[in-house]
């Protein structure tokens, strides 16, 4: 019993913990809160009952024993006393007490009862211990004594209560002559009682010591069987054990360490065909087979192994019992599974279609391209599903379209063998009506073909191919329409050929999940190759097809847009008068449509802002507002506002050497002298566009040596997912630095191999420009006096330089030119004026003043005295304008050299000036 116990000591613990929650175990002491001592408790009350009611029937019998033998010493003591010699003639004398008296008291002390009393017929007294009552009348009755009968009889008597008998002295005649009552009082027979009551209580004692004893030595060895449970645990581990051996649907044994057989519920009996009663023996002797009875035996953990017993199949489980408290042993579970036996075939081809479709979530559809989702999808299911699968598009969806027609081009194709007869990858395939293909595109519906060779109309279309389809084994074929959205986009197609197994409907059902997801690919792959059509259409003609021509800088250039897609960097070379080039680059945040759109408005801005001749920081500061209210427009109307932008713009000046850079949030340029010496310069930091609230953008301007290189790049170049910009720009300055001598092309292409990342995740604009200087002897400059008579003698110092630059050709419109704009200057500027000269790729004439005021272009009617100079220039330039210093301002004009003159309608400059007499001529320009 206690082994058995002890192979439920943990259960027995869970037990405990659920029938005395928190807080309820301690009402009880520790040790009456188990079976055995609660029962001892209850033995020690029950002895302790038992103990007092023996003592007090103890007692009780001591008490009637001693009453008994006080009515027996009463009665013959009053007996010897009535009939004693002398008793009767003592009564019938003429003084009875004196002689009764003496004789009495003697006989009491004698005999040690407590009175003895004579007394006459009419109840007076002639003896009594108290001489005081003699003579007086007895108390109590005495009637039957009157009648010649002895009475004994217990009642109060002055004494006390007394047991007393009393008996009648008769005379010769049968006359009482007197009465005789002899008494022991109850006091007295208590005390001899009590003089018993020690032995009494002892013998009581020591009987209830040895039961208490008997009672622990039970209750100590109940609680090394219980395990110390308390009585609703012991009661729930029954019952528990119970249902274990009876109602439990699993086969349970309990096997001790000898291979002995302990318990075996009625299901283990009845999965093992144990005998009746075969509790006790060993497993060897059950008769369970070789296998099962080495299982069952040893004490080592085993998980659902499975075994046979007879025609069953059986799942065993063994668990030691060692580790959790009890004797070295094992417990055993059984379970039957002999008809899983005929379903496992079916679970495992489930388990395998089941393991298709979660293996296709994440390798069908990983790109955004229609093409590789295609073959994705054929490389997937074969071999896992069929031998041979093709996907087959229409043409459009390719491109990005719509499908338009039936013609469906093969766009993939995967096979155990490469020796097939299937059409190729880029067949355009025109499936006649009876083909399973044309069925299923045509119907939308699968269409599923198990036995290949029966169907006789897809062989009729075209015979050559079906012989060589059959011919090469193919036996079972599956359609299945490509369908997202509502669009059908085409067919795919699964051939069995060394599978000997057909397709069946449970595979139309699985090919029709694989199908479904890739063509939710394939039709997010063909909307997005869509849009990066239209957003690489888009931004190729946003962006600059070709450099424009200057002199300033040599230039090259690279622009590589992200995987993801077109974004939204951009790049740009702008000419400005004074022989003077901008350069640009930007970068919004974001890919597609969206992004190449807002790229295409910033530089158009910028375009705009720089034909008005602003300095870079003025530039930016009127593009972060630009963008400020584009965001603010489209923000209220549809929430898609300018999402980012940087950028930064350097403005060169080759007749200076100078370059004044600005920047809006975008990294700073880089620059290498000719020297080799690569850094990167401070720019001041400026918020991204849209950002500046309005704060200024400051600048900086540098003094570059001819031959230096100034790079501009974009974030993308530099910084990526897996490397910081830190990183990205050591590795710029180390390829830079040693690109002395190469030239603008080649230092692109060194930095890209250098820097780029493996993988960009964002777009990478790059400009490289090496700068040139104005040659000396192409400037020529003078300072001119406020008077009007100095512009004379400065219109011939032009036509005197312009001989050796060999624009002679070009002195009558120079001089007139410069006439007006010196005019112009001394009149309404103020001094210092300077003129200056540039021979570029155009005749510059630059007139610079200290004052802010801008002339304007007006037509002076035939009676105005002035307003015609300006006219003038703008009829014999190429174009003119103002730009404004930190002192002033500067009017340019450019002049055409030799072929690149533009005709004038045949006017010359003297049918020009013919218009107007001379006493209408005025230099003023108003």
């Amino acid at each position: 019993m206690e082994r058995r116990f002890g192979l439920f000591k943990a259960r027995a613990a869970s037990a405990r913990a659920e029938a005395f929650p928190a807080g309820e175990g301690r009402r009880l002491p520790p040790g009456l809160r188990s079976v055995a001592g609660q029962v001892f408790v209850l033995q020690l009350v029950i002895l302790l009952l038992f103990g007092a009611a023996a003592v007090t029937a103890l007692v009780l019998q001591s008490q009637r024993a001693s009453l008994a033998e006080a009515r027996a010493r009463s009665l013959v003591g009053a007996e010897a006393f009535a009939n004693a010699p002398g008793t009767l003639d003592a009564m019938r004398s003429a003084d009875p007490s004196a002689l009764l008296q003496p004789r009495a008291e003697a006989a009491r002390r004698t005999s040690g009862v407590d009175y003895i009393v004579a007394f006459s017929p009419a109840g007076y007294r002639w003896t009594h211990p108290d001489p005081h009552l003699i003579g007086k009348r007895v108390t109590g009755t005495f009637g039957e004594a009157l009648a010649g009968y002895a009475h004994t009889s217990t009642f109060a008597t002055p004494l006390g209560q007394a047991v007393d008998s009393t008996v009648p002295v008769l005379d010769s005649h049968g006359k009482v002559a007197g009465l005789v009552s002899v008494g022991i009082t109850v006091r007295n027979v208590n005390a001899r009682v009590m003089q018993e009551l020690p032995l009494l209580l002892g013998a009581g004692a020591t009987a209830l010591l040895l039961a208490t004893a008997g009672s622990a030595l039970v209750s100590q060895r109940l609680r090394r069987q219980t395990r110390g449970l308390a009585p609703a645990e012991l009661r729930r581990m029954y019952d528990h054990h119970d249902a274990v051996l009876h109602a439990a649907r699993e086969g349970v044994l309990i096997i001790d360490e000898d291979g002995g057989l302990l318990l075996a519920n009625d299901e283990a009996r009845r999965l093992l065909g144990l005998p009746e009663h075969p509790h006790g023996r060993h497993i060897a002797g059950l008769g369970l087979g070789p296998a099962l009875t080495g299982l069952l035996s040893g004490l080592r953990p085993v998980t659902d192994q499975v075994c046979e017993a007879g025609e069953r199949l059986l799942a065993v489980s063994v668990r030691p019992t060692e580790p959790y408290g009890g004797p070295a042993g094992s417990v055993v579970t059984l379970r039957d599974t002999t008809e899983l036996r005929a379903v496992a075939g079916k679970a495992a081809v489930a388990e395998h279609r089941l393991r298709l479709l979660y293996d296709a979530m994440t390798r069908i559809g990983t790109s955004l391209d229609v093409t590789r989702t295609a073959e994705e999808l054929t490389r997937f299911t074969v071999p896992r599903f069929a031998d041979y699968a093709s996907v087959d598009l229409v043409d459009a969806i390719l491109q990005g379209g719509e499908p338009v027609g039936t013609m469906m081009r093969r766009t993939a194709l995967t096979g155990i063998h490469d020796d097939h007869p299937l059409y190729p990858v880029g067949t355009l395939i025109d499936a006649g009506a009876e083909t399973p293909q044309a069925i299923g595109f045509g119907t939308g519906e699968p269409v599923l073909e198990a036995d290949l060779p029966a169907l006789t109309g897809w062989q009729e279309q075209d015979p050559v191919s079906a012989r060589q389809i059959l011919a090469h084994g193919i036996h079972s074929l599956m359609v299945i329409p490509l369908r997202a959205r509502g669009i059908l986009m085409g067919v795919a197609s699964f051939w069995r050929s060394e599978r000997p197994e057909p397709f069946e409907e449970e595979d139309v059902a699985v090919a029709e999940e694989l199908v479904a997801r890739a063509a939710l690919a394939v039709d997010n792959a063909r909307r997005y190759t869509r849009e990066h059509t239209t957003a690489v259409t888009l931004q190729r003609r946003l962006l600059p097809r070709r450099m424009p021509e200057q002199s300033a800088l040599d230039v090259a250039h690279r622009y590589l847009p992200a995987q993801a897609g077109v974004g939204g960097d951009w790049f740009d070379v702008i000419p400005l008068p004074g022989a003077r080039v901008a350069l640009v680059v930007g970068d919004v945040v974001g890919h597609g449509l969206h992004a190449a759109a807002t790229m295409g408005r910033l530089r158009t801005a910028v375009h705009n802002f720089s034909a008005l001749d602003l300095s870079p920081d003025e530039l930016l500061a009127r593009l972060d507002e630009l963008v400020s209210r584009i965001d603010s427009d489209e923000a209220s109307e549809s929430g898609a506002g300018v999402a980012g932008a940087t950028c930064l713009y350097a403005l060169y000046d080759p007749v200076a050497g100078r370059v004044t850079v600005a920047g809006a949030g975008h990294p700073g340029p880089a620059l290498v002298l000719p020297d080799g010496t690569a850094s990167f310069p401070t720019v001041p930091v400026s918020p991204p566009l849209g950002l500046g609230d309005g704060m200024p953008v400051e600048a900086r301007e540098l003094t570059l040596p001819e031959g230096s290189l100034l790079v501009l790049y974009t974030d993308g170049l530099v910084e990526d997912r897996g490397r910081d910009i830190d990183t990205g720009l050591a590795q710029l300055r180390a390829a830079l630095a040693g690109a002395v001598g190469r030239t603008p092309e080649e230092t692109c292409a060194d930095v890209l191999g250098a820097v780029l990342p493996a993988r960009p995740s964002d777009d990478v604009a790059l400009l490289v420009a090496r700068t040139r200087l104005l040659d000396r002897d192409r400037i020529a400059e003078w300072d001119v006096p406020a008077d009007p008579a100095a512009v004379a003698p400065v219109r011939a110092a032009c036509a005197h330089t312009l001989e050796p630059w060999g624009l002679s050709e070009l002195g009558y419109t120079t001089e007139l030119v410069l006439s007006e704009l010196i005019t112009n200057a001394i009149r309404y500027g103020s001094p210092p004026v300077r003129v200056r000269l540039l021979y570029d790729r155009h005749l510059i004439c630059e007139v610079s003043d200290g004052s802010s005021t801008a002339p304007h272009v007006r037509r002076a009617a035939d009676t105005d005295e002035g307003g015609r100079g300006l006219y003038l220039v703008a009829r014999f330039t190429a174009r003119w304008g103002t730009r404004y210093t930190a002192r002033g301002k500067v009017i340019w004009a450019e002049q055409a050299l030799h072929e690149d003159r533009p005709e004038r309608a045949g006017q010359t400059a003297d049918d020009l000036l013919d218009q107007w007499g001379d006493d209408q001529w005025d230099d003023s320009a108003g």
